[in-house]
């Protein structure tokens, strides 16, 4: 009786153990991180509080470092490791306000993903629509992610039709550095200025 008790507790561990260690295909992914963030916008609560319950949302499906590091383009292999240090953590800070402050304004937006197109092992597009209401059309979103750990996918880009907003990014960067004569402190003290 205790070797079969003992089978079905080992039975179901590895149960429990290969259903974690499953693969998260992408536009599942996407579809549950849209239906957190709207069961968060739909709450009553402050913008703050709103703001905050983004921000950790953001943490656990965006590759925020990669998407900083990507923004910064060429400059990425001009500058010190501690610069590089500080800018990641700056991006961070200044990501997570951008996104949760653009984001809080909404009022429960509905998303609905369409398909999925998987480019290689590293990356997937996930299409999606926003649905249109009374204030405003619907708007194409395209999903880039990123999928080298296909039990972690984590959110590369939006590309909102058709706009890429990392290469957006990486463009406004890099204007910056570039009309303060390639110095890497400027984009620092208007990551600053945003974050404060």
């Amino acid at each position: 009786m205790k070797k079969k008790l003992n089978l079905i507790l080992f039975l179901f561990l590895l149960l429990i153990f290969s259903n974690l260690s499953k693969a998260i295909e992408p536009d599942v992914f996407v579809q549950s991180t849209v239906n957190r963030a709207s069961q968060t916008l739909s709450k009553n609560i402050s913008k703050e509080e709103k703001m905050l319950e983004l921000q950790k949302l953001a943490k656990d499906t965006v590759d925020i470092k990669g998407i900083g590091f990507y923004t910064l383009g060429k400059f990425r292999n001009e500058i010190t490791e501690n610069e590089k240090i500080e800018y990641a953590k700056l991006f961070e800070s200044y990501f997570l306000k951008s996104f949760s402050s653009r984001l809080s304004e909404y009022s429960n937006p509905k998303i609905n993903v369409i398909s999925k197109d998987k480019i290689n092992e590293r990356y997937t597009i996930v299409s999606s629509i926003l649905v249109a209401t009374k204030d405003r059309p619907e708007v194409k979103i395209d999903w880039r992610i990123y999928t080298k750990n296909p039990e972690r996918p984590l959110i590369r880009d939006l590309i909102i039709e058709g706009l890429s907003l990392a290469r957006t990014q990486k463009e406004e960067f890099s204007s910056i550095i570039k009309s303060n004569d390639n110095d890497i402190n400027a984009l620092f003290k208007s990551l600053k200025k945003f974050i404060n």
